[in-house]
């Protein structure tokens, strides 16, 4: 019995939904044995190992602004998801996967083949925003402007959407991933002090903000003092992290602006009215969604979950796959994309 499955593959997490339910969220990192060339640990246990494996091994993230940057270790790490989803006698499912707007024809045919080799008997791709504006329950079929902003780890994309299709897109390789790298540089710049990812990330989550906040907190940061080449441990403030990322969050505003300087003026007056619809794990960062509403003038709407739109939007497009062909929006095999 064949079935029908939707993967959010993430530069951050890989999502899989069957049906209504999401059945796989797991980091899409790869730790590989460099003497076989195999997958040693993937996912959760794959992300827990970074920065404390031995020379033996090394940590791969396959997937990079949302496009795959390791064919090989992406079809490994795709093979282990969807076979842990459906089976180890795994029944070739229809795989409808969510791509990066703008993404190439050559990244595009990367994706949908390392999809196949893994295991999927037929692959739909479908615009991040689109699968996301369907999470959000967004009519987007009237002849009314919406604006759906996804900024993700990898990338920030934005679309402007109107009957049932893309007026306006553009996907911006700015997003939660450059924010940690700025976090990092600062920390090592100011103290002298090497934090590793993770402890950027907690530093993010924890006290990181977009705007300046009223109420100072702070925390304390370990890593490696660069001049002693011992453990060393200073303290960073909210508001300093706030001014570390300010550049990295006025390019994901730029990068909104720079589409909405590009749309029709009837569809901006519909989005003016209606406002900005914006999901993605770095919505989460406080002030975030503040800082958007300053600097375009424009109020966001941000669901409840803002990190489960897209694949949430998966599962529903699988539910309307009638309605979705009508868009353009099929299954194929790498067969059907070759050109004879």
């Amino acid at each position: 019995m064949f079935t029908d499955i939707g993967i959010d593959l993430g530069t951050d997490r890989t999502t899989i939904i069957r049906g209504k339910s999401v059945v796989l969220s797991e980091p899409s990192v790869v730790i590989m044995d460099d003497y076989s060339d195999q997958p040693y640990k993937i996912g959760s246990e794959a992300y827990q190992a970074i920065g404390r494996v031995s020379d033996k091994y090394r940590a791969v993230c396959p997937i990079e602004r949302g496009v795959i940057a390791d064919y090989n270790v992406a079809e490994h790490m795709l093979r282990s998801f969807m076979t842990t989803v459906c089976g180890q006698k795994m029944t070739k499912p229809r795989v409808m996967i969510a791509i990066p707007s703008g993404v190439t024809t050559m990244s595009q045919r990367a994706i949908i083949n390392a999809v196949q080799n893994a295991g999927g008997r037929a692959v739909c791709p479908i615009e991040a925003p689109v699968a996301a504006a369907m999470g959000m329950g967004i009519d987007f079929t009237k002849p009314r402007g919406s604006i759906i902003v996804d900024i993700g780890a990898g990338t920030t994309d934005v679309a402007v959407m109107s009957m049932g299709g893309l007026s306006k897109c553009e996907s911006a390789p700015v997003a939660g991933n450059d924010i940690d790298d700025a976090i990092i540089r600062h920390i090592k710049k100011e103290y002298n002090l090497l934090i590793g990812r993770h402890t950027a990330r907690d530093i993010k989550h924890q006290i990181g903000t977009a705007v300046m906040r009223d109420v100072e907190v702070a925390m304390q940061a370990k890593g490696l003092d660069l001049s002693t080449g011992l453990p060393g441990m200073t303290e960073v403030t909210a508001n300093e992290i706030c001014e570390a990322i300010s550049e990295e969050t006025e390019q994901i505003c730029a990068a909104i602006q720079a589409v909405l300087n590009k749309t029709p003026p009837e569809l901006v007056g519909d989005i003016a009215a209606d406002g900005i619809y914006a999901c993605g794990g770095t919505m989460m960062l406080s002030g975030m969604r503040e800082l958007l509403s300053e600097r375009l003038g424009i109020k966001i709407n941000m669901p409840a979950n803002p990190l489960g739109c897209v694949v949430k939007g998966l599962g529903v497009a699988l539910r309307q796959m009638g309605i979705m062909g009508n868009r353009g929006y099929q299954f194929h095999t790498t067969r059907d994309l070759i050109i004879e």
